[in-house]
């Protein structure tokens, strides 16, 4: 018997084995290396992988004969969706983890626990913090995390699409429990974030194994043929399909699966949440996009309407209840889940072109794209707006703000505007583009509601700009001197949150011109 050797395309997938292997040094530095030298060695580490992992994307994409096709033996579909999800995250992955390593404003001390295995209030955890102790491992924690979802958006089968979303999520359920403040709310985040994130994976892999055997085989080309040309009922596909849906839906936060967001925002660290804001956001839309193409378009017209029912549910909820809220980081949170909705439009919308286009993909990305660097920069700015606990959360506390300082609050209310689609930002572009693909996609009444949640959210952040400069300032708080590290993201989503409202046209071009998936 001749044993074939497996073909493995390094050069193509060395993106995301850098980030691993960086992981994996993390690891290794936290065993080796003298606690006073830890934090500085993950800096470095986390910087330079992300940007290699980034120069050496541009390197594989500018090779258009070798870069694209099924790699890893049809384990990962290389394609110009992939791409485009892939340099996003390591964009917004960089930004985020820039924020980690935040100490200025911490007193010389990270946002996270000096100690998150302790009991809170225990003798073990006050040594902790008095020895100004911190977990550096949350470095390493965050590129594992990252490389799974560079997985999780190019995964060409079920099962590697699957154990990308366990490697994505189980680093994100530590993460969320190592708040140095507000131990307790903390703790309570990320026990909710893993019990309710363990549920939607079982769902999700109930779901693979249905349509698995419904179809015969776990690749996404495959399951689509068997679609097209059924052997046994549609029973099993059905089921399976809805269980497939629970889990991704459960990532993007929509609703039903909605209820782990408010919560999980305002307990995690807050540099936490910004991660989880836009990188899980980003991974959970672009493999749910493949998955509904590539694997289940030929049966979109079961799915469409109840997945635009779910559209418009979100879009509601998001908006309706943001209007109540009382906490900066919970109205960021229903922020979050509005716009899940506004990005379901355009994934119902969307319509399947020749050789695997999918019409509306690059309204999608950019739509994150614009939404990403605003809401890093948005809970970049949260962790500087202080009052003698730490962070002020609540909405009162960031009255009078554009008296203390106008540079921070002006930046704060363009990111208000670019989430609201208020005309000159990113956001009134990415919202335009996902509106039309839907609208051309035959789904008008959709985009007619998501119009009219628009103009709901419209006001909620319209009340925090008139709170920052049009209200007395609350004693007791102050803007903190962050370092750079924390001032690169807020000014770059500031920045692009402005050009790309502007001059939209070379991202478009870019994401419209690398929207086919491969099969």
């Amino acid at each position: 018997m001749t044993i074939t050797a497996p073909t493995f395309e390094w050069l193509q997938l060395s993106p995301v084995l850098v980030v691993l292997l960086a992981a994996c040094v993390g690891i290794l530095i936290e065993a080796l290396v003298p606690r006073v030298w830890r934090f500085v060695a993950q800096v470095v580490l986390f910087e330079l992988s992300i940007l290699a992992a980034f120069m050496l994307l541009v390197l594989s994409w500018s090779q258009p004969r070798n870069s694209l096709g099924l790699m890893a033996m049809g384990a990962i579909s290389l394609d110009g969706p992939s791409y485009l999800m892939w340099a996003s995250l390591l964009v917004f992955g960089l930004l985020s983890l820039l924020v980690f390593a935040e100490r200025d404003l911490g007193n010389g001390v990270t946002a996270f626990a000096a100690s998150a295995a302790s009991v809170p209030g225990s003798p073990a955890e006050a040594e902790a913090t008095t020895a100004r102790h911190e977990h550096t491992e949350v470095f390493p924690l965050a590129l594992f995390s990252l490389a799974g979802m560079m997985v999780f958006v190019a995964a060409n089968d079920l099962i590697t699409a699957f154990i990308a979303l366990e490697v994505m999520s189980l680093p994100l359920y530590l993460l969320s429990g190592m708040a140095r403040r507000r131990r307790l709310l903390s703790q309570e985040a990320a026990l909710k974030y893993f019990l309710l994130g363990a549920l939607s994976s079982a769902f999700f892999l109930f779901g693979v194994a249905l349509v698995y055997g419904f179809s015969g085989s776990f690749e996404l080309g495959a399951i689509n043929d068997a679609i097209a040309n059924p052997v046994y009922g549609r029973g099993l596909l059905y089921t399976g399909m809805a269980f497939l849906a629970i889990g991704l839906l459960f990532k993007i936060g929509a609703v039903p699966f909605h209820n782990w967001v408010p919560d999980v925002y305002v307990g995690a660290p807050t540099p936490v949440t910004g991660f989880m804001a836009i990188c899980t956001k980003l991974a959970a839309v672009g493999a749910t996009v493949r998955v509904f193409y590539v694997a289940l378009g030929a049966e979109r017209w079961s799915w469409q309407p109840l997945l635009a029912v779910v559209a418009v549910l979100t879009m509601a909820l998001g908006v309706v209840v943001a209007l109540t809220q009382t906490d900066i980081k919970r109205l960021l949170a229903y922020s979050s889940i509005s716009h899940a909705g506004f990005i379901l439009v355009a994934v119902v919308g969307a319509t399947a072109g020749a050789q695997g286009r999918v019409n509306s993909f690059g309204s999608i990305v950019f739509y994150l794209i614009a939404y990403g660097f605003a809401t890093v920069a948005a809970f970049a700015i949260v962790t500087m707006v202080r009052d003698s606990t730490g962070e002020a959360h609540a909405i009162s506390s960031w009255a009078g703000l554009g008296r203390k300082n106008p540079l921070l609050a002006g930046i704060f209310a363009l990111l208000m505007l670019s989430f609201a689609g208020i005309p000159l930002t990113g956001g009134f572009i990415g919202k335009w583009a996902v509106f039309s693909a839907a609208w051309q996609g035959g789904y008008s009444w959709l985009v007619i509601a998501a119009v009219a949640a628009s103009l709901v959210a419209a006001y909620v952040y319209l009340r925090v700009i008139v709170l920052m400069f049009f209200s007395e300032p609350v004693a007791g708080v102050a803007v903190g001197r962050a370092s750079g590290l924390t001032w690169v993201p807020v000014a770059l989503g500031a920045a692009l949150s402005a050009y790309l409202g502007l001059f939209p046209g070379p991202l478009l071009d870019l994401v419209t011109s690398a929207s086919t998936f491969l099969r």
